[in-house]
């Protein structure tokens, strides 16, 4: 039998405050897998930044103008995009949104 969480509620973790218009809370997670929530209001930045976990990230409000590895696109509510490992990146919201992300391994950083 698994010692890991299974099932995450909504609404059960806190949002922390990163920066202005910029939050955060961790929906669930193992040692090898992370799922994160990331609020933005418009206008916010996730600044550039590199980490040695892959990362992958649902836009499921709003729309954000992402770079990865110097190659700028926006992408919109339902769209996706991957982060390899130690390539810088960043976001700036267009509109206020939210994106979902995902981490392997874990970000021992973020609990």
């Amino acid at each position: 039998m698994t010692q890991h969480k299974l099932f995450a509620q909504p609404n059960e973790t806190a949002w922390t405050e990163l920066a202005p218009g910029n939050t955060r809370r961790v929906l669930i997670h193992t040692p090898e897998l992370m799922q994160v929530e990331f609020g933005f209001e418009k206008g916010a930045v996730g600044a550039p930044h590199s980490h040695p976990h892959i990362q992958v990230s649902y836009v499921a409000e709003g729309s954000f103008e992402v770079t990865i590895d110097g190659k700028t696109e926006v992408v919109g509510q339902g769209g996706s995009f991957i982060v390899p490992s130690g390539l810088v990146h960043s976001v700036v919201a267009l509109e206020k949104g939210r994106l979902v992300d995902v981490f392997t391994p874990m970000r021992q950083d973020f609990v």
